[in-house]
């Protein structure tokens, strides 16, 4: 599949040379290709939802964000980023998990992100359930060593198992201090909330070097003072992005498998990823997204958005 360039860069097509509703059902209806060879950044789908623990669904998110994408354009006005006079970018499709094994599906991953990162290509996943993270994290340390991380969450997903399992969407980020795939001391959790089982459930990451701010903590404000103090922790180095939609409150997206009241707001998301810009991205995720809990199909637009964000603040990206 092919679309009109701009400076010899892949563009979306355009909602004036086909309707919205037609076209390519791709991020942002851009072209495709089978790998990340000569592309600066690829969104990747992992349609896998095996690792989760309530309501399933969100092997069904990489489609339906793709398709709620299509009324996305090129330039964002509010930042002015011009992410497709910059960079190469394209939809390389779906990573084949084995939807009957959490395991090998997770090891399909790595193997998978290990081919991207091969190239000098930034991937944006669209997930999927949370577990997804782990494998893409264990391809990202190999690459750049322990990375810093920002985590947007209502859960810290640093569970030591679920029903004595090491690998599922609660325990990606105690796996990832264990392996040393992320640095604890450039490591952000934002929207965390909810009820538990300890009264010092938060505090883990506490003690392992983590800024951990509470939803509660955001509440009635901008966060862009919080993400300056964010920027100035990570401070230079390579940084993953890992957003679970279900730090939202799910006024704005109930389509999510464990839903938590007094999450953040669509501005406060806006902020928490615009305030990233200036760091080093390397990666990052919009994760949780179950589409049949959801018939509006909203919670998949708010989705594609921040993904069009999160590309937004890459290294490179021009600003106009």
């Amino acid at each position: 599949m092919t679309a009109s360039t701009s400076h010899g860069f892949n563009q979306p097509l355009g909602g004036n040379e086909m309707p919205r509703f037609g076209g390519p059902a791709t991020m942002m209806r851009l072209p495709t290709q089978t790998d990340a060879r000569g592309l600066d950044v690829a969104f990747v789908g992992i349609p896998m939802d095996i690792g989760t623990s309530n309501r399933p669904g969100t092997r069904f998110g990489p489609r339906q964000i793709r398709d709620e994408s299509r009324m996305l354009r090129p330039f964002n006005m509010a930042t002015r980023a011009a992410p497709f006079q910059s960079l190469q970018i394209a939809d390389i499709g779906d990573v084949p998990i084995n939807t009957f094994d959490l395991k090998k599906s997770v090891e399909i991953i790595e193997r998978h992100y290990d081919g991207i990162l091969a190239h000098p290509c930034v991937p944006l996943t669209l997930g999927g359930d949370h577990t997804l993270t782990l494998p893409i994290l264990r391809a990202m340390a190999k690459k750049h060593g322990p990375v810093g991380l920002i985590h947007v969450d209502a859960h810290a997903d640093v569970n030591d198992q679920m029903f004595g399992e090491k690998i599922a969407h609660g325990t990606p980020f105690r796996r990832a201090v264990e392996e040393g795939l992320i640095d604890p001391q450039r490591t952000v959790q934002i929207g965390l909330r909810g009820t538990g089982y300890a009264a010092d459930e938060f505090d883990w990451g506490r003690d392992q070097g983590f800024m951990v701010v509470p939803a509660e903590a955001c509440w009635h404000k901008s966060l862009t003072p919080l993400m300056a103090e964010v920027r100035a922790k990570l401070g230079s180095g390579p940084v993953y992005f890992s957003y679970d939609i279900d730090s939202l409150d799910p006024a704005y997206a109930p389509g999510t498998g464990t839903v938590e009241i007094g999450g953040l707001t669509i501005p406060q998301a806006l902020e928490t990823i615009r305030g990233a810009h200036g760091l080093e991205i390397v990666g990052g995720d919009l994760v949780e997204v179950s589409p049949p809990y959801d018939p509006h199909g909203q919670t998949a637009v708010v989705a594609a958005n921040l993904l069009f964000e999160m590309l937004c603040i890459l290294p490179g990206v021009k600003r106009r």
